[in-house]
């Protein structure tokens, strides 16, 4: 027997469950709301209309655009990350200096 637990929730592995298959009534399927499709998309044979069809080329120009302008942006934001790093290390470098001056006092 495997290391299954047992009680009076779990039943044992070879144990039979007896349970009835309940169909959904005309009401209980009536109830459903109809799957969401958006308005004028496409037509009733499945063709998609001329506006869903612009609308999908202008998101993929504009998407293009934004990842043309990405790395111009980037450029930018890391030569200004070098100028940060290097004028934190010249702060760094000056008080390290002023710092052995004291000591030499």
């Amino acid at each position: 027997m495997s290391a299954m637990t047992t009680g009076p929730d779990r039943p044992e592995q070879d144990e039979v469950l007896d349970a009835e298959v309940v169909e959904p009534t005309a009401v209980e399927l009536s109830a459903q709301p109809p799957p969401v499709v958006p308005a004028g998309d496409y037509t009733d044979a499945g063709v998609p209309s001329f506006d869903y069809v612009r609308d999908r080329i202008e998101g993929r120009y504009a998407t293009s655009l934004g990842a043309g302008e990405l790395p111009e942006e980037a450029a930018t934001t890391n030569s200004l990350d070098e100028q940060m790093a290097k004028r934190e290390q010249a702060g760094r470098d000056k008080l390290e200096e002023i710092r052995r001056a004291m000591r030499e006092r």
